[in-house]
């Protein structure tokens, strides 16, 4: 069926520049079709806001927000943003096209995959996540609708609508935006939403790929979110026997219901898929699941047995958050309250868990507990209350893990560094006892901390403020080295010029480089001896110069109150923002004027010149003699040190 034919938006060319040719998905807010941008000759996707929501101001706000945020995040694993605008009443993002398929796709069509294919599709998953979450955004909607996988295997995050950064208030008083299947417990009952609730959706992911079905179903969205409430995601292996223990572990890692046990973000849990890659033999790697070549109406979301394989569970809707249960006292009160989700639901028909009376199942559990702690609490606390597992640190920093450990009540006895190429500098690439191993309550673990890789190419820091350049090398493992200033018409005052060595270089961790950083735009420094300070101080200001009188006056040729002299002195080159001091003058002082009548013209002038006057000859014509007759002021007299004395000869 073409699903095109009757799409207002088939063939349309939107904003004079995008030319809309199939449409390739529909979602509850925006419609994605391939287009060709008709400027640069390129196919990509355009994903085209539903018109009925254009008009809702939190929904653009929200479609703009995933235009800015993926624009920043530049990762070959996330879906790029190329443009955002607005067509009437069509509001856009203009998208990466991706020719191939979604993971969604891939599990209707297979079911369960093999543990190499999962952990190969969930890597980069990580990846993609991990850089946004370091860049301070969480993406609040991981599903395997949202994962494309392309016709060369690349694999790719899309849809960030939801993004929040990270400490941005998320939590809400009455529902959560969301897809139900992948929502984590804190999403569902507060309203929460950071970087482990995207780790929990992709635990689900994880448990998806790996059996074929969602950990949690139901008739009802209500009975989905009751299980994320209530019940532990089930071990993979339940449903696959044979799948290896350590992936097991890993989705209960990222699965936990109390997000401080979670990893704490994308980058944490890559390093835990990593290392449960590592620990697989290729024959559990390749471990064929039954359900791989199960019938399609049997497989992962297909309830219908059409293939389509949707529920209403994959769809990212706004999904009313459930209540906390009322106290039987207070029945009467609570019962107006109760919104969807509804109480919990009845028994499903057929195999399967029975969902049970919360608080029933709590008295029942609780009188369980009792009766075995009762009949043997001695032989719990010999095999395990003296114990407790190495919680994973791994990825974290430092200062994050020791308090994590300390929570656990472990000690640090030690802290290595070592170089890795895999964990960034400064956070935790290894422990011992290893994660997960048992170790007696109050002993103590040693944290191997990363010196980031063995060696480090020196960044491009070219037009970078020098605090963020220096920031940057610290941050690779570089140390800023000697800081010289340069003028420069290019880079903007105190923003790098170049480096030393050039960018690219490899250097080993903790060498230093060399900034050369801009003074600006060279500027003449004005003329202003001899100017009264107001003015002067004016002049210079107008120039770009800030301005500094020097306490101490001094005697100079110039009128007292004016400028005696500056530095820099007029001509030489300063930068806009340089400061230049200005001396004052008290005037000239007094000296004694020698008495150089009679005296010969070059003897006179050396007197006079060493009593600190300037000389001016005066000859009369014709020259008869080279004796001075007369001198301007008399011999004996004062006058300003410097100022001039005219000395004159006789003539006929």
């Amino acid at each position: 069926m073409d699903t095109t034919l009757h799409d207002p938006l088939a063939g349309r060319l939107l904003d004079g520049r995008y030319r809309v040719e199939d449409r390739i998905a529909v979602g509850g807010m925006a419609t994605v079709y391939r287009a060709v941008d008709t400027r640069l000759d390129r196919v990509l996707a355009l994903k085209v806001m539903h018109p009925a929501l254009a008009t809702d101001a939190t929904f653009v706000e929200r479609f703009i927000r995933e235009a800015k945020s993926v624009a920043r995040l530049s990762h070959p694993n996330v879906v790029g943003v190329f443009d955002q605008g607005a067509d009437g009443a069509y509001v856009y993002l203009a998208m990466e096209y991706v020719a191939g398929c979604t993971l969604r796709d891939v599990l209707r069509e297979r079911g369960a995959l093999r543990p190499r294919a999962a952990l190969d599709i969930l890597e980069p998953v990580l990846a993609a996540l991990g850089a946004a979450h370091r860049a301070g955004f969480v993406h609040r909607d991981m599903k395997p609708e949202n994962v494309l996988i392309g016709d060369d295997g690349r694999v790719k995050v899309a849809d960030f609508g939801l993004v929040r950064a990270v400490g941005a208030a998320t939590n809400t008083t009455g529902s959560v935006l969301g897809t139900v299947s992948y929502l984590a417990p804190e999403q569902i009952e507060h309203g929460a939403a950071d970087t482990r609730t995207d780790v929990y959706a992709c635990g689900v992911v994880l448990y998806e790929m790996l059996t074929g079905a969602k950990p949690h179903s139901g008739d009802t969205p209500a009975q989905v979110l009751y299980q994320h409430l209530n019940a532990d995601v089930p071990a993979p292996s339940a449903a696959v026997p044979g799948l290896a223990v350590e992936l097991d572990e890993l989705v209960a890692s990222a699965t936990a219901r109390n997000p401080e046990v979670r990893p704490h973000d994308a980058v944490a849990l890559l390093a835990q898929a990593r290392e449960a890659r590592a620990a697989l033999a290729d024959e559990q790697l390749d471990l064929v699941p039954p359900q791989e070549h199960a019938p399609a109406a049997d497989r992962a979301g297909d309830r219908d047995g059409d293939g389509e394989g949707a529920g209403a569970d994959d769809v990212t809707s706004v999904i009313a958050r459930p209540l906390p249960p009322p106290d039987p006292q207070d029945a009467v009160q609570h019962t107006s309250r109760l919104e969807a989700p509804a109480p919990p639901p009845p028994a499903p028909v057929g195999p399967g868990p029975v969902v049970r009376n919360p608080r029933r199942g709590l008295i029942a559990a609780l009188v369980a507990v009792f009766l075995v702690l009762g009949a043997g609490a001695g032989v719990w606390y010999i095999n395990s209350g003296q114990f407790t597992r190495v919680p994973t640190v791994l990825g974290q920093t430092q200062a994050q893990a020791e308090k994590r450990l300390a929570d656990a009540g472990l000690e640090v006895e030690q802290v290595k560094r070592d170089f890795s190429g895999a964990y960034e500098r400064g956070t935790v690439m290894a422990t011992d006892p290893a994660p997960g191993e048992r170790i007696r309550g109050n002993g103590s673990v040693t944290l191997t901390v990363s010196r980031g890789p063995e060696t480090v190419k020196v960044p491009d820091l070219e037009g970078k403020p020098l605090a963020e350049a220096k920031r940057e090398l610290a941050g690779l493992g570089l140390a800023p080295g000697v800081i010289t200033r340069e003028f420069s018409r290019e880079i903007e005052r105190g923003a790098v010029i170049s480096t030393d060595p050039a960018p690219g270089t490899q250097r080993s961790p903790d060498s230093a480089v060399a900034l050369v950083v801009s003074k600006g735009a060279p500027v003449a420094v004005p003329d202003v001896t001899g100017d009264r300070v107001e003015d002067a101080t004016r002049t210079l200001e107008d120039a770009g110069f800030t301005v500094k009188v020097a306490a101490e006056r001094v005697h100079s040729p110039e009128a007292a109150g004016s400028v005696a002299r500056q530095s820099p002195a007029r001509g030489r080159q300063a930068a806009e923002g340089d400061t230049v001091t200005l001396t004052v003058s008290k005037g000239p002082r007094m000296a004694d004027v020698p008495d150089v009548v009679g005296d010969k013209i070059d003897d006179a002038r050396r007197a006079l010149e060493s009593a600190g006057f300037r000389v001016e000859v005066d000859k009369a014509f014709p020259f008869l003699s080279d004796t001075v007759s007369s001198q301007s002021v008399p011999g004996g007299g004062r006058a300003p040190e410097g100022s001039t004395i005219t000395i004159k000869t006789k003539g006929i």
